[in-house]
């Protein structure tokens, strides 16, 4: 669920967890959306679903502004790769210096019929873990899968999943439902 500053809500997925992890905020323009302002807003972001790494050492502001380092990374990286142009060294460098740290590591429950992640869990290890994705992501068959969405105003990006390859929405409930709008608003004054 992503939120707009000027108020609202809607249904986003990204089709990867590093690239939701790239709209939680940033830097300039995308300042408004910022929502890892303290260190307990990455471990709050880490520990909720599907990641679920729920730190057992607290997060500190070295983790926080590693994060943002690696967030804004895997943004550019995907952007790049969106706009089919080459990706920028900078964010290739971050994203290889965070997938370099030891990863979260799964662990299965004794009764054999869930995972966790084993303790204890670091943001560094969950940032590694995010770092990786993005790298299997950048460099797997789903490379050429990541879009920006098609609408002029929307920078979002993700990965189109979808069988015929055919997504073009960073949200059908936002920018697809508003293009619809619009196309339909143009028959009705031409007709």
């Amino acid at each position: 669920m992503l939120r707009d500053p000027k108020g609202g809500s809607f249904w986003f997925d990204a089709g990867a967890v590093c690239l939701d992890f790239a709209h939680t905020g940033g830097e300039g323009r995308y300042a408004v959306f910022e929502s890892l302002h303290q260190p307990a807003d990455l471990g709050g972001w880490l520990a909720q679903p599907p990641l679920g790494a729920v730190a057992t050492v607290p997060v500190t502001a070295r983790e926080l502004a590693a994060a943002k380092a690696l967030r804004q990374a895997i943004w550019d990286a995907a952007q790049a790769r969106a706009a089919r142009r080459p990706l920028p060294a900078e964010a290739v460098a971050a994203i290889n210096r965070a997938a370099a740290m030891a990863p979260l590591i799964p662990e299965l429950t004794d009764d054999g019929t869930a995972a966790g992640w084993a303790p204890p869990v670091r943001a560094t290890q969950a940032l590694s873990t995010l770092a990786r994705e993005m790298i299997e992501l950048l460099s797997g068959p789903l490379s050429e899968r990541i879009r920006q969405c098609a609408s002029d105003d929307c920078p979002l990006v993700f990965v189109d999943s979808s069988r015929p390859n055919a997504r073009r929405w960073c949200s059908m409930e936002r920018c697809g439902n508003r293009h619809k709008l619009r196309a339909l608003r143009a028959r009705r004054a031409t007709e």
